[in-house]
């Protein structure tokens, strides 16, 4: 297993004094120390790491972490346009892998999330929290029947089963991904180089319904930093509950 994780975007939610998001301290650790952490923990091979923004300065970290030997860094040079021409940026990846992780750089996270969705007997999957305040941020995930077939931060749930919030990750076999890689092309030659990878994913979803399963992590505690708010409850409310005071985070599968 591969992993793909978009770090290129330049945060503009967050005010400049803060470093690019994946470099955002909690709890003594940036970001992306704890997810190579977790990753390598979970026996996930290899990291290709999409940078952009302030691009020498996550090269120093993975240097600092002494993670080169595991993470390969990848540049969008487009990285102030939309996020699709990242994930972009690592189709011979997806073209080529047997299975890949494609996650998002601004997220702290239960290391049972991840166990959940490595662990899930679906090849194709992503992860849900039916916990989520409404509203327009939020990335949802809509399902009905017990298939996914609504994704997006618009969608209607009114005749959906259940809607979740998609916390940013998803497993991906070799043929889905080719599937993906065509999506993006499509959207592209079309003129969608300032659209989110999350519209590639939605196009996958529509076009497939039933192709992506799901795994439920309501109760698990994760939080999406866009916000310097956000970065308060990470540091104030969330790691408390991943890391209890005095404990480790916990690397062991769960």
């Amino acid at each position: 297993m591969k992993a793909i994780m978009l770090a290129a975007g330049i945060g503009r939610r967050l005010d400049g004094r803060h470093p690019p998001k994946p470099l955002l301290s909690v709890g003594g650790k940036s970001l992306l120390e704890r997810h190579i952490e977790v990753l390598r923990s979970r026996r996930v091979d290899h990291l290709v790491l999409i940078v952009g923004h302030r691009e020498t300065e996550l090269r120093r970290e993975v240097a600092r972490l002494g993670a080169e030997d595991f993470v390969h860094l990848q540049r969008n040079p487009d990285y102030e346009r939309g996020s699709i021409l990242s994930l972009w940026c690592a189709r011979a990846t997806l073209s080529s892998a047997t299975g890949v992780l494609v996650m998002d750089a601004d997220v702290l996270y239960h290391p049972g999330l991840m166990d959940r969705l490595l662990g899930s007997p679906h090849t194709d999957c992503l992860l849900l929290d039916r916990n989520f305040e409404p509203g327009d941020e939020p990335v949802k995930v809509g399902v009905s029947n017990g298939q996914v077939v609504e994704f997006g931060k618009l969608i209607n749930g009114a005749k959906l089963d259940l809607l979740g919030e998609w916390p940013g990750f998803v497993k991906l076999s070799a043929p889905v991904c080719l599937a993906l890689v065509r999506i993006m092309y499509e959207l592209i030659e079309a003129g969608r180089i300032d659209a989110p990878m999350e519209d590639a994913l939605r196009n996958l979803i529509l076009r497939h319904p039933g192709i992506l399963q799901w795994e439920d992590i309501t109760g698990l505690p994760w939080i999406e930093i866009d916000f310097v708010q956000d970065l308060e409850r990470a540091r104030e409310e969330v790691l408390p509950r991943i890391e209890p005071v005095g404990q480790p985070l916990a690397l062991e599968s769960v």
